[in-house]
């Protein structure tokens, strides 16, 4: 019974073409409608992968960028990128320099510690690693030769020209360059590579916005800075555009008794003695100072690339450069080895705060405006400072002589160099 039904049933069918021909144009959609289901299936879950799914992922501005800069983490950097962040890592023991104080004749007094008398040398011999990639160093050669028939200039304070010695010194390895300009006071100056046409300047501008200053070369002022907040210093905005790189910097300077203007009107000061002027915060004025900056280079629409590069944390202990400080160390530090003092961590999220804003817009416009965060880098080395081998020999006459310390700026050769292995990665794969 139970046979012969199935022989009726499937009988039928066979006595029925059309039937038949239905029942397989079913089947085959009905396959096709299941591989399409676990297409879309598949597809939805890989959408579901940040690193698949951004196009822009190594120009995006995380969250944990503006994280609390207290504890600087791993997490913890301006614009960090995914795959390999040059910006995080630590110091390791196990290059030479690439020159000496010997070799190099572009080594100014107060950074020419070995000359100095400075008496350890350890700190000479520590590379900077990133936490996920290999960084090379800086091939003076081929570095000119991306250069060729180009112009580059650090646009700054004093750091800013500090950093410019130490490129001077690593690319005089392979070409020594002519000075084929300076100003009066010899912190604007320019150099020549004439076998490669590239010429490399060092612009002073403290603020970069317009300040009237009345200091020393040793750091004292006969008077109050006058700092305009809402103008720029045209020592560097009128050559802006000429150059093929710029690398922006400044910081310090405004944690300096000032009195701020805007629109020629006194806004207030910062750690004057005028009790008729409104008592302002320093980084109130770093913030307008760079809103100032950054909207001109939006603004600007320059065609070569501008590189920013954040403040470089100081290391005094037990005091300021004008009240005993010192910085004795001897190695670097792992991270939360050294505290960032209060007025640096100011600075700091000042920095963190506009710059996310100003690369952002940069991006919209498809201005090729890069982020240099020397932040970190810079915090793990207190030993890298000159301290009181700013001056020649300070304790051949006394050994216990009292000497202002500078725990700001960097030893030439010193953990400055490591900045230019940065740079040229950046250059390299930007």
């Amino acid at each position: 019974m139970v046979k012969k039904v199935e022989h009726c049933h499937w009988s039928s069918w066979c006595r029925s073409p059309q039937k038949n021909n239905y029942f397989l144009i079913k089947l085959g959609a009905s396959i096709l409608l299941v591989a399409l289901a676990f297409m879309l299936m598949y597809n939805k879950s890989s959408d579901s992968s940040p690193v698949l799914n951004s196009p822009f992922l190594q120009n995006t501005i995380t969250g944990d960028s503006v994280g609390n800069t207290d504890e600087i983490s791993s997490k913890e950097s301006i614009g960090s990128e995914e795959k390999c962040n040059l910006f995080i890592g630590e110091w390791v023991y196990q290059a030479e320099p690439l020159y000496t104080n010997s070799s190099c004749s572009f080594i100014e007094d107060p950074q020419n510690c070995m000359k100095n008398g400075r008496p350890d040398s350890d700190y000479l011999y520590w590379r900077w690693k990133p936490q996920d990639c290999e960084l090379g160093r800086l091939d003076p050669g081929r570095f000119l030769e991306l250069m060729r028939n180009k112009s580059w200039a650090f646009i700054g304070d004093s750091i800013s020209r500090n950093h410019v010695h130490s490129i001077l010194c690593g690319l005089s390895m392979v070409e020594s360059p002519i000075e084929v300009y300076h100003d009066e006071s010899y912190k604007s100056r320019r150099w020549l590579f004439p076998l490669h046409n590239f010429t490399l300047s060092a612009v002073w501008a403290p603020f970069l916005t317009y300040a009237a200053t009345f200091e020393d070369n040793n750091g004292v002022s006969t008077s109050d800075i006058q700092l305009h907040l809402d103008v720029l210093d045209k020592n560097w905005t009128e050559q802006y555009k000429s150059h093929d790189y710029v690398m922006l910097s400044v910081g310090k300077w405004f944690t300096k008794t000032a009195i701020y203007y805007e629109n020629n009107t006194v806004l207030g000061c910062y750690n004057c003695t005028n009790s008729d002027l409104t008592k302002l915060r320093f980084n109130f004025a770093y913030r307008r100072a760079m809103r100032t900056v950054f909207d001109y280079i939006i603004a600007s629409n320059h065609e070569g690339v501008t590189f920013y590069r954040t403040s470089s944390p100081d290391h005094f202990e037990g005091g300021e450069w004008f009240s005993g400080g010192t910085c004795k160390r001897k190695a670097p530090v792992k991270e939360g080895g050294f505290e960032l003092n209060k007025p640096d961590k100011l600075l700091r999220d000042v920095e963190v705060e506009e710059l996310e804003k100003m690369l952002a817009k940069a991006s919209e416009r498809g201005m090729n405006i890069r982020l240099f965060d020397m932040h970190l880098m810079s915090l793990l080395r207190p030993d890298g400072h000159p301290g009181p081998y700013r001056f020649y020999q300070p304790f051949g006459q006394d050994a216990n002589a009292k000497v202002i310390n500078d725990c700001l700026h960097w030893c030439l050769p010193g953990p400055i160099d490591s900045w230019n292995d940065v740079l040229m990665e950046m250059i390299l794969n930007g």
